[in-house]
């Protein structure tokens, strides 16, 4: 039984951002469709370590494929011991004979696949003219989203905002660097972003709001990606109230996606959540209706994205002889390349 192993940069080599976006438009699609199997995600968490790991299991039938990705959340690792906030494996198994294919890094896959997303509703939900991107958080989220963003707005102006400014302002740096096309200006507070962007995405571990409603303009699309477990929230949930709010999963985001907090609350029902983004792709209900619409696309991030986006990396890897393939069938493994 031959598993084949890829590392991050080998994974990073093997998948593009248009990819990724096609294949987590597919997912999303095929999900209602109901041609997936997606348990909800599980978590085991840390609270003197202020961290938490969750298992994230999936099937998707379209692709033939299954598989878990196992990945933590750490946000004091930098600062504490130089390691990063995210890390993880994606697993993927052979529906057919339930063999294990394939160990990959999870930390692209989980970049590209929540930018992935974003762009994706932004593509259904933002107005057709929108050109200004606003990131609150300023990490490697921020750099994927400004790739996968550029594929679906025509960016011609990014606002940075980051805790500490300094941060933000080598992001933009950076950026500008990458994309001489594009203006970047580092922001030292949030509403600054907030008001003059059309598109904004909130890429922050935040317990409480930190987007506010008297900072939001009529016709705004809010990508809200940072709320991935349960007590998590970067929105006032004012605006919510205001809102057409889009998940990628009712059942995962109701528990650790950025409306877990105020059906908690009862702030909102769920009679309040529009659509999930696959009904709006497939055409099942309306995107934007109107110029001066607000649109919330609130994600915690599913196994399905990952999943599908890893399936591409691994065949691409057999193609071309990416990785290390290893056999752990007998007393010890043999190393096969």
């Amino acid at each position: 039984m031959e598993i084949l192993i890829l590392g991050d940069g080998e994974v990073k080599a093997l998948i593009t951002m248009n990819e990724a976006i096609k294949a987590v438009e597919e997912a999303f699609k095929d999900k209602n469709l109901n041609k997936v199997q997606m348990p909800l995600k599980s978590f085991l968490f840390y609270e003197k370590y202020n961290g938490d790991h969750r298992f994230m299991p999936a099937y998707l039938e379209t692709l033939n494929i299954s598989g878990i990705k196992i990945v933590n959340t750490h946000p004091e690792n930098r600062k504490k011991y130089g390691l990063p906030t995210v890390s993880g494996i994606i697993i993927l198994a052979d529906p057919e004979t339930g063999a294990i294919l394939a160990i990959l890094d999870a930390t692209w896959i989980t970049l590209v696949k929540t930018a992935a997303a974003s762009a994706i509703a932004t593509k259904y939900l933002a107005k057709n003219n929108s050109k200004v991107l606003g990131l609150i958080g300023a990490g490697l989220q921020a750099i994927s989203h400004i790739e996968a963003l550029n594929c679906i707005m025509k960016l011609n102006k990014v606002y940075v905002w980051s805790r500490n400014y300094e941060n933000a302002e080598k992001l933009a740096k950076y950026m500008a660097e990458q994309y001489s096309n594009i203006n970047f200006t580092a922001t030292k507070t949030i509403e600054e972003t907030v008001k003059n962007s059309d598109v904004i995405a909130t890429l922050t571990p935040s317990r409480s709001p930190i987007v506010m409603k008297e900072w939001i303009n009529p016709g705004i699309h809010i990508n809200a990606m940072g709320a991935d477990a349960p007590g998590k929230q970067e929105l006032d949930p004012l605006i919510l109230k205001k809102a057409k709010i889009i998940v990628d999963d009712l059942e995962h985001a109701s528990i650790s996606g950025e409306i877990n907090k105020p059906l908690t609350q009862g702030l909102i029902t769920k009679n309040d959540i529009y659509a999930e983004i696959g009904e709006i792709i497939l055409g099942k209900k309306q995107g934007r209706t109107s110029e001066n619409e607000i649109t919330v696309f609130a994600s915690t991030g599913i196994a399905i994205q990952d999943i599908a986006v890893a399936e591409i990396a691994y065949k691409k890897a057999l193609k071309q002889g990416f990785g290390i393939k290893i056999n752990l069938t007998g007393p010890t493994f043999k190393l096969l390349q």
